[in-house]
């Protein structure tokens, strides 16, 4: 038998930095405002396929999740301009997600 081949996807985890910034209720209620905003659109213009938050993960600072339709380089390129990361709220990670050929349909 023979191995399917594979194709990329880049994931993007976001999640809380090792110290969060001092912000108050009306600065967090704002900034989660924007950056639902921002993700929706990337989600309209076609740069993630589909994104949202964790409920119930092991790790508390893991805060969700994005899969891109862009390599990881310009992924990166997109979450640093994310108001929460831009602000300290959130960091991330970036790296590809090898599946199997039409097995994800992005």
């Amino acid at each position: 038998m023979s191995e399917p081949q594979l194709e990329a996807h880049t994931l993007e985890l976001l999640r809380w930095p090792e110290r969060l910034p001092d912000l108050t209720e009306d600065e967090l209620e704002a900034l989660q405002g924007e950056h639902v905003a921002y993700q929706r659109s990337l989600r309209e213009r076609g740069i993630i396929a589909v994104a949202g938050p964790f409920e119930g993960q092991p790790d508390e600072r893991w805060r969700g999740i994005s899969i891109y339709r862009v390599g990881p380089a310009e992924a990166r390129e997109y979450v640093e301009q994310d108001p929460s990361v831009r602000r300290g709220r959130l960091t991330y990670d970036v790296w590809t997600w090898l599946v199997p050929v039409g097995e994800l349909r992005v």
